[in-house]
């Protein structure tokens, strides 16, 4: 018998996630590369971002020109915080499932696209990180801080990354939030004399932005007791290593309903 392939579109194609995303796709049996998109390349082969031989797979300029014909089943963006919701919004419209690397999406914009989800009747997945490693991290640190309430987060990036913080970083916020109470931490007198030089406030501890040319991606969290800390801490050195979750979660999204935020909810 033989297995329907998922059919798999993938927005900024040219990006350099994006030519991950291709590759992983043009290298699993199960998935099927139908559209690419990336507005500088021109119409070229799909598989010139992969180092693959003729995919026949043209890439397109618009999100729209690659739905209109393509039949995809699943469409995965690493862009922009300027074009992801837009680019969400397309996908749902054409009745293709978002599978959303990008970040920058309000609490507001994440719950409309639950809801077009639903009445589209197709599954979605906003996730800051895909990294197994890095949810892993979210997931030691959500529980130490149930023990260890104090805390900071200090996440590192490239000096080109466009948002801070993070979203990996408001991600383990968001997960420490809802299993520790509100605690503003620090002396109450404290007071910056340089703006900014405690970090960002997020119910009640700091989240410190770190963007320098030479780093890729890394995050540490840490928790201060009397007499000791603890440091959890994840580092990416290649965006190969975002891969598999992409994987799991281009053919998980083919099996619920609604808009999911964070990959951890879809880990086995």
């Amino acid at each position: 018998m033989t297995v329907e392939r998922i059919r798999v579109a993938v927005t900024g194609a040219g990006g350099r996630m994006g030519r991950e995303v291709v590759k992983m796709v043009l290298e699993d049996e199960a998935l099927q590369l139908v559209a690419a998109v990336d507005p500088s390349s021109g119409p070229v082969d799909a598989g010139i971002f992969a180092g693959h031989s003729n995919t026949g797979v043209i890439v397109s300029a618009t999100l729209d020109e690659a739905l209109s014909g393509a039949k995809a089943d699943v469409l995965v963006d690493f862009t922009v915080p300027q074009a992801a919701y837009g680019n969400t919004k397309t996908a749902i419209e054409y009745g293709v499932r978002p599978v959303i690397g990008t970040t920058g999406f309000t609490p507001e914009q994440i719950e409309e696209l639950d809801e077009l989800c639903k009445e589209k009747g197709i599954g979605g997945l906003i996730a800051p990180n895909f990294s197994i490693g890095a949810i892993l991290m979210m997931k030691f640190a959500a529980e130490a801080s149930k023990y260890l309430p104090h805390v900071e987060i200090i996440e590192y990036h490239g000096d080109q990354k466009l948002d801070a913080p993070s979203g990996t970083s408001i991600k383990t916020a968001e997960l420490i939030s809802q299993v520790r109470q509100e605690l503003r931490q620090g002396n109450p007198k404290e007071e910056e004399t340089i703006e900014g030089a405690r970090g960002g406030y997020y119910n009640g501890f700091r989240i410190h932005s770190v963007r320098l040319p030479g780093v890729f991606a890394q995050q540490e969290v840490i928790f201060g007791g009397y007499g000791q800390t603890l440091k959890i801490r994840h580092d990416s050195y290649d965006r190969a290593g975002y891969m598999p979750g992409v994987n799991v979660a281009v053919k998980k999204v083919m099996t619920y309903t609604g808009l999911i935020y964070g990959f951890e909810h879809i880990m086995d």
